[in-house]
């Protein structure tokens, strides 16, 4: 056996240490470059779906083309089977179905037949994710040290996870897609302050504000931009308004949609009433920017002291520990 010829420290060379995470460190150099060059439009994909929809809805067809047809006509039988099933097993609510459906619109998913998928995933997870761990726990010796209660607890945890698994899912989806469109709310309100003194309509306004901040907040431009076209080929316009607070779970959100409900209805002036909301907003992102500056010395004592502190001590005497551990050995 070799020994080492550079410093060591608890018996490993420091200097393949060394070598090791430098190698590291260029791969992600590498890859943070790559990922730099490589950033595509996020609005483009999604703005040229929606107009391809509207041009659907205004031509009466459901598909521009028989691949795509025969894609959704075979989405829509699986989704069709799973909804007979449920239904032959008596576990589909039509009300259950429904919040299933605000809370993929809420997530920025469009298919509602999907929500079939959601109650299907909380009736199959619990019985694969239960079987697989009943089968390690009770038909393999994997945890045969473990108390009883320890692997029932374990089988137990699995089939909760399991029938909770779509919902984690579909909320975590939604709080990062609400806390994405909320900091860009101020900024469309203001534009849309601008676009409404300049003289353009309010569904002009929707398209010109998810044109300018697409690039900046893709969610909140795609959802302008939904809602301009609603505003463009529904009969009501307070739908394509209800819609808008329907899709996104934010209080905020919905005091835009009074506000603009309301100015349609009476008339009243719509920009001196956004810039309200706007500067309202303003000061409520400020309040939550101090808020967690405020938070920051508390949450930073745990990894300070976990893993800031012991790698200073180990850069900071690491040099003198290998120096008495060379001169000890010779």
């Amino acid at each position: 056996m070799t020994t080492p010829n550079g410093p060591t420290l608890l018996g490993v060379d420091v200097l393949w240490v060394a070598t090791l995470l430098a190698a590291v460190c260029a791969a992600a150099v590498v890859f943070a470059i790559y990922t730099a060059l490589s950033v595509r439009d996020p609005m483009a994909k999604r703005v040229k779906a929606l107009n391809d929809r509207r041009e659907q809805l205004k031509a009466g067809i459901t598909a521009s083309t028989s691949k795509r047809r025969a894609k959704l006509v075979q989405k829509s039988e699986a989704s069709d089977r799973i909804r007979s099933l449920l239904s032959g097993m008596k576990v589909l609510q039509d009300e259950q179905l429904k919040v299933a459906q605000v809370k993929l619109l809420q997530a920025g998913i469009r298919r509602k037949e999907w929500a079939v998928g959601v109650i299907f995933g909380r009736l199959v997870l619990p019985i694969v994710l239960g079987g697989i761990m009943g089968f390690l726990v009770y038909g393999t010796n994997s945890f045969a040290e473990w108390s009883p209660i320890k692997r029932y607890l374990i089988v137990a945890g699995s089939l909760i996870l399991g029938y909770k698994a779509p919902d984690i899912y579909l909320k975590n989806a939604i709080q990062k897609r609400s806390h994405a469109i909320r900091k860009g709310l101020p900024d469309a309100l203001d534009l849309l302050v601008i676009c409404a003194e300049a003289g353009l309509t309010v569904d002009a306004a929707f398209a010109r504000v998810s044109r300018e901040l697409g690039k900046a907040y893709p969610e909140l431009g795609e959802e302008c931009s939904l809602t301009a076209i609603e505003l463009g080929f529904l009969t009501d316009r307070r739908q394509a308004f209800d819609n808008l607070a329907k899709r996104i779970d934010l209080e905020a959100v919905r005091g835009v949609v009074t506000t603009m409900i309301q100015t349609e209805k009476y008339g009243t002036p719509l920009a001196s009433a956004l810039r309200v909301l706007s500067a309202e907003f303003r000061n409520e992102r400020m309040m939550r920017a101090e808020e967690k500056a405020a938070r920051l010395p508390a949450i930073m004592t745990v990894p300070l002291i976990l893993f800031i502190l012991p790698v200073l001590f180990i850069v900071i005497l690491g040099p003198a520990a290998c120096s008495i551990s060379d001169a000890l050995i010779k």
